[in-house]
């Protein structure tokens, strides 16, 4: 038979296991909310998508003034029996190998990217499973703290992604 102390032992595990849920059922009711309307999860994917995009965009940017930049040594080459002129273009070939090399930051980037994706993926999986748990219609009905943000940061939106917020045009628009 129990005695007293292991009663009141498993009433103590018992309510700090309650508390426990009630934090977590806060937690997963903030984690579902944002201020945009949008899951937060969604908002991080469609970041983690922008990032890998402009890094890749950026990257051929690159590639491709270093091909033109070739191209137009490979001209200067053909024109010219200088000594010297030649050394500084082999110079310049030899610079425009070491920025191909360091553009393959995009891949590794990239593989970067992916891993926190999925790590996402995985997280938001367990928070949809624990939204089924608790019913989504009582996660909605969790009162959870408002964030406490600087002035600063809740006039922050950016960067945007694609298609959202003020365009370039619009802001030349205001200069007019």
């Amino acid at each position: 038979m129990e005695t007293k102390e292991e009663l009141e032992l498993l009433q103590a595990e018992i309510l700090n296991l309650f508390n426990y849920i009630q934090r977590v059922r806060k937690e997963v009711a903030a984690i579902t909310r944002s201020d945009e309307g949008n899951g937060r999860f969604d908002n991080m994917s469609d970041q983690l998508d922008a990032i890998v995009k402009a890094t890749e965009d950026a990257t051929n940017s690159i590639m491709e003034v270093v091909e033109q930049n070739s191209e137009t040594i490979g001209k200067i080459r053909e024109k010219t029996d200088n000594a010297e002129i030649l050394a500084l273009l082999d110079e310049v070939e030899n610079n425009s190998s070491n920025i191909f090399e360091a553009c393959t930051f995009q891949d590794i980037t990239g593989q970067r990217v992916t891993k926190i994706a999925r790590s996402v993926t995985y997280v938001e999986s367990r928070v949809n499973t624990l939204i089924q748990i608790f019913g989504k219609e009582h996660i909605e009905s969790v009162e959870i703290e408002d964030e406490d943000k600087t002035d600063d940061e809740q006039l922050l939106q950016g960067p945007q992604l694609q298609g959202e917020g003020v365009t370039q045009d619009e802001i030349d628009k205001l200069f007019d």
